[in-house]
């Protein structure tokens, strides 16, 4: 018999085994979907078939992205970000 597994050990075997990427993520720190060893690993995004690098927010099984939008800022500081729905296609870059 073998010792039970914590949460962290089956999360890490879990990514070990499946090379994809979480079907929600956000690149703003605070945000519940946020991931910083998912981010460093270093993500991509194609939507609509078209390579986006703007995305702050993306969710594959809602089919949406929130793309900042220049250089404009919120009240809070945080850039402006508007919401597309389509076809959303996240890959790890290396």
């Amino acid at each position: 018999m073998t010792a039970p597994e914590s949460d962290a050990d089956k999360d890490a075997i879990a990514a070990a085994i499946t090379d994809t990427p979480p079907d929600r993520l956000s690149a703003t720190p605070g945000t519940p979907h946020f991931d910083e060893a998912v981010l460093s690993r270093g993500i991509g995004v194609r939507f609509n078939g078209v390579e986006r690098t703007t995305v702050d927010e993306y969710c594959v099984s809602e089919g949406w992205v929130k793309l900042s939008v220049g250089n404009a800022r919120d009240r809070y500081g945080r850039p402006m970000t508007i919401k597309q729905k389509g076809t959303v296609e996240p890959y790890f870059k290396s």
